[in-house]
């Protein structure tokens, strides 16, 4: 859980850019690459981290600029970059309006209620878990790996 704002900018600016360096990694034509045939696929989750990033902002009272929910997965890698930059581009601004002490309220979320600072580790972590996901269908699909956390095979 998060209890200091800048602690949570700090974190959210190194995750979001691995998590762009990884889409950007993402060719048109492997967009569709699955661990199996029917399963979450490199575009789908790269979409997926777009659309959760503002349904995750908007729970904790931010206004993250992302698609409407029902918008398909582009069908190039080029629209998916655009809309992460946007997300990100509304983090910087929509963080400047939380405070340290607002971290500690709760809000509506997920049916439930809960502690804005802890739904923004949420998201963190909900990010971190998918984009490990895009790293292994990256490699299955013969693409290189980013080093988002350190190093990878192709950069040795």
């Amino acid at each position: 859980m998060y209890r200091k704002v800048e602690d949570f900018i700090e974190e959210w600016n190194a995750s979001s850019a691995g998590t762009l360096n990884v889409i950007k990694a993402i060719t048109d034509d492997k967009l569709d690459q699955a661990i199996v045939e029917g399963h979450n696929s490199l575009g789908w989750l790269a979409w997926h981290l777009v659309g959760a990033a503002g349904l995750f902002g908007g729970f904790t009272g931010m206004k993250i600029e992302v698609p409407a929910h029902t918008e398909p997965v582009p069908t190039n890698v080029e629209d998916i970059v655009k809309a992460y930059e946007k997300v990100m581009d509304s983090f910087q601004t929509e963080t400047a309006k939380l405070t340290d002490e607002s971290l500690t309220e709760k809000v509506p979320a997920f049916g439930t209620e809960i502690v804005r600072g802890k739904l923004l580790r949420t998201l963190i972590d909900h990010q971190t878990h998918h984009r490990g996901q895009m790293t292994v269908l990256l490699r299955q699909a013969g693409l290189a790996v980013p080093g988002v956390m350190g190093p990878t095979k192709e950069m040795a």
